[in-house]
């Protein structure tokens, strides 16, 4: 079920709220497991049969928890139960995510012919596998209570806002929460608001972007690329917005539902594409799954308090782990090496504390050909678009298409532009006291909910980009 769909806004979540607020306010209890059979439902409702693998995640890291916290000081069993943890979770997501590709490769190198599985993705796998340990690791580090009620982690792991896109909430943010948590009209409101603003990133920018994205990356025919250098870079700047507007769209949609029922997530997105350093971008982009390695990962591997050897090697662990993590293909742990390769730069140098009048230009330069291997269904056609972007087989400069492409989403690249810097929020800061601010601002996140929704019910193109990892 999608956000963005007739079915979620005007039947789902309406019938949820009102049996959430009207009947069930006063009791967290009854809440939390109303929440969670909503949530199941939720994800059932497109993957019927992979729900119970949701559960079965729930049931076996719930039992994990409690072992964590039970034998604690007993290090044997303890380095059991980790070996468990993360042969189970990263073992089941290694099988749905990487089994056919690794056979493939496996076929590909070795010149074997064992059979290939077929697995089907279950949408979401990525967010709440990681969410599950981050519940047993948090339990251990003693970030929040152990749950003997196994409703209460199902809760935290399924609950449908940012259930199968994100952003990944590790249990110590809202283990208070779950059972603890006060519902006002400050954050309902607030919530509705980001709900609406999110929805109109999604909708209007985003879906808009993605159908000259998807013209421009398909103009690769025969190994050539059949445009000029100029409509590679149009397209290589749409997914650009694209990816951001729909990530970033999903997350405060995400944000503002956890607010309608009590919840509150961390930001998993501050402008990155005002960033002046590679280093800073990633401090701007995707904040929950860099928390989720930095916590997770980096740090018990040292962090940066080891020497420069071992440094460049926990930085290469986490930037192929971060490749990995998006999909079984070539393409995106090239992607997650390049930015190893960059970062390590940055560091080591020094730029990553430095701002430079061109640091602007050479970080989006590096952002934008990254994204066009994370795009690119294979490495040759990543190679074939970027030398394009740069009139290595292009044909040409420019050509009529990119005037075309821009005389008609002119009026969507500038709202794209807008909402990549933090210009709104400034204004609003400084006339928020305005009731004729209060006003406009109002009227504009009604317009923006009313266009979104006549868009969506003329069957817009509207699928999101997280939902494969």
């Amino acid at each position: 079920m999608l956000f963005p769909s007739e079915i979620f806004l005007f039947v789902f979540l309406p019938t949820v709220l009102v049996i959430y607020y009207a009947f069930l306010r006063k009791t967290t209890k009854l809440k939390n497991i109303f929440l969670l059979i909503a949530s199941l439902f939720f994800y059932a409702w497109g993957e019927p049969v992979y729900v119970f693998l949701m559960i079965g995640t729930i049931l076996v890291n719930w039992l994990f928890g409690i072992l964590v916290d039970r034998f604690r000081d007993n290090k044997v069993i303890r380095t059991i139960v980790f070996i468990l943890l993360v042969a189970v979770n990263i073992g089941t997501l290694g099988w749905f995510k990487y089994s056919e590709f690794t056979v493939l490769q496996i076929n590909r190198f070795a010149h074997t012919q064992i059979p290939v599985p077929e697995v089907t993705l279950p949408i979401g796998i990525s967010f709440f596998t990681f969410q599950a340990m981050s519940y047993v690791i948090d339990v251990y580090r003693k970030r929040g209570n152990v749950q003997y009620n196994p409703l209460n982690v199902g809760l935290y792991v399924s609950l449908f806002p940012q259930l199968i896109a994100g952003p990944i909430v590790r249990y110590e943010t809202v283990a208070k929460q779950i059972e603890h948590r006060e519902e006002n009209l400050s954050d309902f409101s607030a919530g509705v608001t980001r709900f609406c603003i999110g929805l109109g990133k999604k909708v209007l920018i985003a879906n808009n972007m993605a159908v000259i994205a998807d013209n421009a990356f398909g103009l690769i025919i025969n190994g050539e690329f059949q445009a000029s250098a100029g409509m590679a870079w149009l397209g290589a700047i749409a997914y650009t917005f694209q990816i951001f507007f729909d990530f970033s769209g999903y997350s405060d949609m995400a944000i503002g539902l956890g607010q309608m029922f009590g919840f509150h997530f961390e930001e998993n997105f501050r402008y990155p594409y005002i960033s002046k350093t590679v280093s800073e971008f990633w401090r701007r982009w995707h904040i929950s799954m860099q928390t989720w390695f930095r916590d997770y990962v980096y740090i018990p591997l040292g962090g940066n308090r080891v020497s420069k050897p071992r440094l460049i090697f926990n930085l290469f662990v986490v930037w192929l782990l971060t490749g990995m993590w998006h999909g079984a293909n070539w393409t995106f742990i090239a992607w997650g090496l390049m930015y190893f390769v960059i970062l390590t730069f940055e560091r080591f140098s020094g730029l990553n504390e430095k701002s430079y009048w061109w640091g602007h230009i050479y970080t989006m330069v590096l952002v934008i050909i990254g994204w066009v291997i994370f795009r690119s269904t294979g490495m040759g056609n990543a190679f074939l678009y970027v030398k394009a972007m740069f009139g290595i087989g292009a044909k040409g400069l420019v050509d009529k298409a990119i005037w075309a492409y821009i005389k008609q989403n002119w009026i969507y690249f500038v709202f794209a532009i807008v909402g990549s810097a933090p210009i709104m929020p400034k204004i609003d800061e400084k006339l928020k006291g305005s009731r004729v601010w209060q006003t406009v601002y109002a009227l504009g996140v009604i317009v923006c909910l009313v266009v979104s929704v006549s868009f969506i019910s003329n069957n817009a193109y509207n699928p999101f980009i997280y939902f494969d990892f």
